[in-house]
């Protein structure tokens, strides 16, 4: 399907195809916006069907990042890459030194750092030909480095303020979390909650991930195929996107969700139908900026480990003042926040213009 005619197509300002024919490197880099500043977004390495869901998982993630920068106060636009694989077999340090000259044939317009797919040691291949990644450990200032724990911590905040709106709750002492996906993200999520005494229930494809949880937290384990309609008070999707839909927000048996994917609702229409069942949706781009808190932070060096939690741990405020606001409305959660943050890159675009004219 031709680019313009995607569905998820919302005024992107470039997509860049690129290919290395030495490493089979092939993959897409989408420019959301840059009102704001330059694009911020992770690579992703995946093992796409074909091109146009390597586009479409672009788009989407892009635009996600345009509205998580924008709702967590950074002066950075929204973009992402995406590397069509199988992580397990087509990375190398060549595939990924051929990717950051990509980076760097863009001239700052994008920054890139991991994702899905994607370690602390492949950024650093990366930064062997562009100084625009993010997400390596500093000698100096910020340290930074992988942004796995501190994403977690903001899920943890955004899902402690819809605990508290869905169930007038304070704490998730007691609560039964289940949690899709114990990777780097979802691990280190499970490790908050299992310290503030939630239960958790825990499903991953990669059975290591699982048993890790179930060894170190107490966890229970779960079929992969099961975790959606588990009985729980809370459900974390903490894989890939797009799990929340016609079908399977029929079966959900939670009160709130709450977790790190990107593009946790497969449409816009499946807000809304979480919205009409009564549970409590925290969107993805709110609380799972912890990450890219981090990686800006360590890229700007202006501010101490301690102001980069500080400016993690306010996810809660802001999830709480977003749902409240929804809850007043009787809105989809996940309707305002994108209102909330057309309007910030909007009055970003409209104050470019003017200074350009």
């Amino acid at each position: 399907m031709p680019i313009f005619s995607q569905p998820d197509f919302d005024n992107h300002e470039a997509v860049h195809a690129f290919y290395d024919a030495a490493t089979k490197l092939k993959g897409f880099i989408a420019i959301h916006s840059t009102a704001r500043g330059a694009a911020f977004g992770g690579c992703r390495i995946w093992p796409y069907a074909d091109e146009d869901a390597a586009v479409r998982d672009a788009l989407r993630l892009s635009r996600g990042m345009s509205y998580k920068n924008a709702l967590a106060e950074l002066a950075y636009g929204g973009g992402k890459a995406v590397i069509i694989g199988d992580p397990a077999h087509i990375k190398s340090s060549a595939l990924f030194a051929a990717f950051g000259r990509v980076v760097q044939s863009l001239a700052g317009r994008y920054i890139t750092a991991e994702d899905v797919g994607t370690t602390v040691d492949d950024m650093r291949a990366v930064a062997r030909t562009t100084q625009y990644v993010s997400g390596i450990p500093q000698d100096t200032g910020y340290q930074g480095g992988d942004p796995s724990p501190r994403t977690a911590r903001g899920v943890y905040e955004g899902m402690r303020a819809a605990a508290r709106v869905a169930l007038d709750r304070d704490d998730l002492r007691g609560l039964t979390v289940a949690v899709q996906g114990a990777g780097n993200v979802g691990y280190h999520l499970c490790r908050y909650l299992h310290e503030a005494g939630a239960n958790l229930v825990v499903a991953d494809i990669h059975a290591q991930n699982t048993s890790r949880t179930v060894r170190e937290f107490g966890a229970t384990a779960c079929a992969p195929d099961e975790i959606l309609t588990t009985q729980a008070d809370v459900l974390a999707p903490c894989a890939l996107g797009g799990v929340l839909n016609r079908d399977t927000i029929k079966s959900l048996r939670v009160k709130v969700v709450a977790g790190a994917a990107n593009n946790q609702l497969a449409t816009a229409a499946d807000g809304e139908r979480l919205h009409k069942r009564g549970i409590v949706y925290a969107p993805d781009y709110v609380i799972n900026a912890g990450g890219i808190i981090s990686v800006a932070a360590e890229r700007d060096q202006t501010v101490d480990s301690d102001e980069v939690m500080a400016r993690i741990v306010r996810t809660y405020d802001r999830t709480l003042e977003l749902l409240q606001r929804a809850r007043d409305l009787n809105y989809p959660p996940h309707e305002v926040a994108e209102e909330l943050a057309r309007e910030i890159i909007g009055k970003a675009q409209a104050a470019s213009q003017m200074a350009a004219a």
